[in-house]
């Protein structure tokens, strides 16, 4: 008996040594020096709206396993999307096929119905020449980890835009701050934040991948926008939540064409907002003629190339 309590007073005492490890890093920041990204399996959900939004809750909000999913195939270089066809996201579909008269051409499909958050992870994580992105809602640190991924890729050419408003909420604010933290010259290189043309919201999400498959749809990158499916296969599991948006896929090649400059146009009117009012003036105009000039003028005999008139026709015209 006395060699029992003895042992049991000894594991009490181990475990009340045990000290309590805390952490304040924000969320994804680097665990080494280089790439890659460690990526986790499932975005887990966030504090409930009616608590307070804390640095902790963030971290434990953006908590990376150290499993990459599946559909992830980042570090994989046979993964690409050159032989993409619709019928590659027929897996994530509830019935996990299309019917025999579905198009080739675009596919709609359900959060909450359907893994919407693994179809744009099998999309993204296979990019290998352009991406160019709109995201209204930017809340999910799997596929920030892809992006980020790609934005240290020098053989990708890489657009981002996000929405200035949507940009200052708890958890998309930590997140692009781990970005920053973990490489400013690629986060600075590929995104920018800012509003539309007439300054309003960045409403669009979507993105072109490759410039052979577009993306779009009423989903915003979250855990309740995808319906992220936290059970492997289905719909549901603890704290599961979906909201009610549609997410296409679309293959059409007039379409992609047609989305990725209104994409590119986009991301340059954002980009123009960050700039300082002084560099948008126009710079004004050449007064004097280069050799080149001089030459036409003279064939000519009444303007320079810029409209302006020369001194011979501003006396002619003075003359008269």
């Amino acid at each position: 008996m006395t060699a029992q309590k003895t042992s049991s007073s000894k594991k009490s005492t181990s475990k009340k040594s045990t000290p309590k490890t805390t952490t304040s890093a924000l969320p994804f920041a680097p665990r080494v020096p280089a790439r890659p990204f460690v990526d986790p399996t499932a975005v887990a959900v966030s504090a409930p709206a009616a608590k307070p939004a804390t640095t902790a809750a963030v971290q434990k909000a953006y908590a990376a396993p150290p499993v990459q999913s599946p559909s992830n195939t980042l570090g994989d270089p046979t993964q690409n999307l050159q032989t993409f066809t619709l019928a590659d996201l027929a897996q994530y579909t509830k019935e996990g096929a299309y019917s025999l008269n579905a198009s080739k051409d675009v596919h709609l499909f359900y959060v909450g119905r359907d893994d919407v958050h693994d179809i744009l992870k099998h999309i993204l994580s296979r990019v290998s020449i352009s991406l160019y992105l709109n995201m209204f809602g930017f809340d999910d640190s799997e596929l920030n980890n892809i992006l980020m991924q790609k934005a240290l890729n020098p053989s990708v050419t890489m657009l981002i835009t996000l929405d200035k408003s949507q940009a200052g909420g708890v958890h998309e604010k930590a997140l692009l701050e781990a970005d920053q933290k973990y490489n400013l010259a690629a986060y600075n290189t590929h995104f920018v934040i800012g509003e539309s043309f007439t300054h309003q919201i960045s409403h669009t999400k979507g993105f072109v991948a490759d410039g052979r498959i577009a993306a779009e749809g009423s989903t915003n990158w979250s855990a309740s926008g995808e319906g992220t499916f936290v059970v492997n296969g289905q719909a549901g599991g603890a704290g599961y939540k979906a909201q009610n948006n549609t997410q296409s896929v679309i293959t059409d090649p007039d379409t992609i064409v047609r989305f990725q400059t209104e994409l590119i146009t986009e991301h340059m009117t954002a980009q123009s907002q960050t700039k300082p009012a002084s560099t948008a003036k126009a710079l004004p105009l050449a007064t004097t003629p280069t050799p080149a000039t001089k030459a036409i003028q003279a064939a000519i005999g009444k303007s320079d190339v810029s409209g302006i008139p020369t001194k011979s026709t501003k006396k002619k015209t003075t003359a008269k």
